[in-house]
């Protein structure tokens, strides 16, 4: 077939390969220059690196260079995704710098609108990100504000300290890139405040100084640690019998925490137990970031917000919701993204999200109500690449009606179901259904046992202790080619087109 992707990002990117594996004409569109999602050169920030160290952030069949630190920068991550794409002759189909402004659905087949006119696809896959635009919110006086000589920008549009040299600088946020580009900051502005509307847990890149978090919370056990909506084996007995044990383990990682960072001492405990943990996402501690505060060079203004911006004697200005005043030469908003898919026409739109704008997607791939398109990285996750590679794997099974599903009625249960616990699990924090945050193997196992290609039993249970390495599924999509070769091998033409 031929297969558009919208987005060139790590899902976009392994969706490509995937299928051009299986045999497919393949074209990704981003309206960015260079490859890489949210690790482009256009949204990259001072100081941005992973979240999760880089063996857990890999693509299966791909390592990250030997020589990158355990937590690459930003710079870092896209020139190997760049590398990926070269690597597995991706480059050719690659349409950068082309903005998609409209997708239609033709029967099955769709058609892409680019500035350059409009391409006909037999499938189209959704890769733009769940991450696909900064929200910044509306602030009350922005004109006088920006009159005076004040900026306001997101994160992602914040790409070089030296913008905020002398400057007084606020962070609205608390978030990793929050903090990320605060220390960044901090180095060379003349004040920098962080207006944190609240307070969330931070866990140590080295637990106690020398443990990698990693060991504690990115194994099959740590992801066990909080509830599914199904349980299996071990998990039934650490969410029965032993869930005084399960609540010591996560709680004792918090305390840890408060004393490593001094939070009583700073002033930043937050409310509530580490468990709360699952509401967000691991709060990845930024070196240097505590340090900052307790040496004065940063300040954090918890539980308050910025209610409007202001001149004040011709100079700009902040007011937060205690009263205070700030002086604002500089407003950086790293307040989290939306996800929107502005290219789909309205009436797909009502069909792919429910009345709270969700996405209803079976196995966070599939539209319920929408033949011949497929959606990928909508699966947000602490394994990121792996959860897409694999998604990849089953949107090529399914290109070739490999998928046993369910009935559709039994399918939209099983999303509805999902949205359900989602709520519950995260207090509704999942990102319009797109955050799979912490339940990210659990969605791995659930893609391939679908497909009969999950990998064996010996290596996932060494994944309960050791930290999961998704180089344990570079056999995966080898295996799928080779069932899906076999299948059509006699197969008439017509049949591939299906």
């Amino acid at each position: 077939m031929r297969i558009g992707i919208i987005g060139a990002g790590v899902a976009g990117l392994a969706t490509a390969k995937v299928l051009t594996q299986a045999g497919h004409e393949v074209q990704v569109f981003d309206k960015a220059p260079d490859v890489g999602g949210v690790w482009s050169r256009t949204r990259r920030y001072p100081g941005l690196t992973t979240q999760s160290p880089k063996t857990q952030y890999a693509l299966s069949d791909f390592p990250m260079p030997a020589d990158y630190p355990e937590w690459p920068t930003g710079e870092q991550v896209q020139a190997y995704l760049a590398a990926y794409a070269a690597e597995f002759g991706l480059e050719g189909g690659l349409r950068l710098d082309t903005e998609v402004l409209a997708a239609r659905a033709v029967g099955d087949a769709w058609t892409v609108e680019v500035p350059a006119g409009t391409e006909t696809f037999d499938r189209l896959v959704v890769a733009n990100g769940v991450f696909c635009e900064p929200a910044v919110p509306d602030f009350p006086g922005l004109e006088d504000f920006t009159a005076a000589g004040g900026r306001l920008c997101p994160g992602t549009g914040f790409h070089d300290a030296e913008e905020a040299r002398d400057k007084h600088v606020l962070v609205v946020g608390y978030g990793k890139s929050a903090c990320d580009v605060t220390v960044a900051i901090s180095e060379v502005a003349a004040s920098t405040d962080v207006i944190a509307r609240q307070m969330l847990w931070k866990v140590p890149r080295k637990v106690g100084g020398f443990l990698n978090f990693k060991m504690l919370l990115l194994t099959r056990m740590g992801e066990a640690l909080f509830r599914y909506i199904r349980l299996r084996g071990f998990e039934k007995f650490l969410h029965g019998p032993g869930d005084g044990l399960r609540r010591n383990m996560i709680n004792s990682i918090g305390s840890v925490s408060v004393r490593q960072f001094g939070l009583k001492r700073l002033g930043l405990l937050p409310g509530g137990q580490m468990e709360d943990i699952v509401r967000g996402a691991i709060g990845l501690s930024t070196e240097g970031f505590f340090e900052g505060v307790a040496a004065g060079a940063i300040t954090v203004r918890r539980d308050r917000t910025i209610v409007r911006l202001l001149a004040e004697a011709g100079r700009p200005m902040a007011e937060l919701s205690d009263g205070t005043t700030l002086p604002a030469d500089l407003v950086v908003c790293a307040t989290g993204f939306t996800q929107g898919v502005p290219f789909l026409d309205d009436d797909v739109c009502e069909r792919l999200l429910d009345e709270r704008d969700n996405f209803l997607l079976y196995r966070q791939i599939l539209p319920l109500d929408v033949p011949g398109l497929y959606f990928n990285g909508y699966n947000s996750s602490f394994f990121s690449p792996l959860n897409a590679e694999m998604a990849a794997v089953w949107i090529a099974a399914a290109l070739a009606d490999a998928v046993p599903l369910p009935d559709p009625r039994a399918m939209r249960q099983a999303v509805v179901d999902q949205l359900a616990f989602m709520d519950v699990a995260t207090g509704t924090h999942h990102c319009r259904g797109t955050k799979i945050i912490p339940f990210s193997m659990h969605n791995v196992d659930e893609v391939l046992d679908d497909l009969g290609l999950n990998i064996s039993a010996r290596v996932r249970a060494a994944h309960w202790l050791n930290p999961i390495n998704p180089a344990a599924y570079r056999g995966v999509t080898p295996a799928l080619l080779r069932r899906l070769q076999a299948g059509h091998r006699h197969a008439q033409p017509a049949d591939a087109h299906r």
